[in-house]
């Protein structure tokens, strides 16, 4: 039984192809982004709870957990601008190339 190895690898793939490196520049930020909204979102829930309950309200720093929505909406968008500004970079050095 003999094996043949396998061909080698041209190098890195663009993402879009088959088999491409999916990470591109700024998905870390996007995806950072959208876990502390996510946190901040859910810190905004907490904090409304005694409202409807009637109860004591909680101290003031459990409110400034809520202002990681805006904190994880600012990174997330950084992160889209990066991926833009990189694609943009990607078009114009394959429009040079050609």
């Amino acid at each position: 039984m003999s094996t043949t190895p396998a061909p080698p690898s041209p190098g890195p793939r663009h993402p879009a192809e088959p088999g491409g490196d999916p990470r591109r520049a700024g998905d870390l930020l996007v995806r950072f982004g959208g876990g502390v909204f996510a946190l901040g979102a859910v810190a905004t829930l907490i904090t409304f709870v005694p409202l409807f309950l009637g109860t004591e309200p909680f101290p003031p720093p459990a409110y400034f957990l809520s202002m990681l929505m805006g904190a994880g909406f600012a990174l997330a968008g950084a992160g889209f601008l990066r991926s833009l500004a990189a694609q943009r970079r990607e078009v114009r050095r394959q429009a040079a190339d050609a």
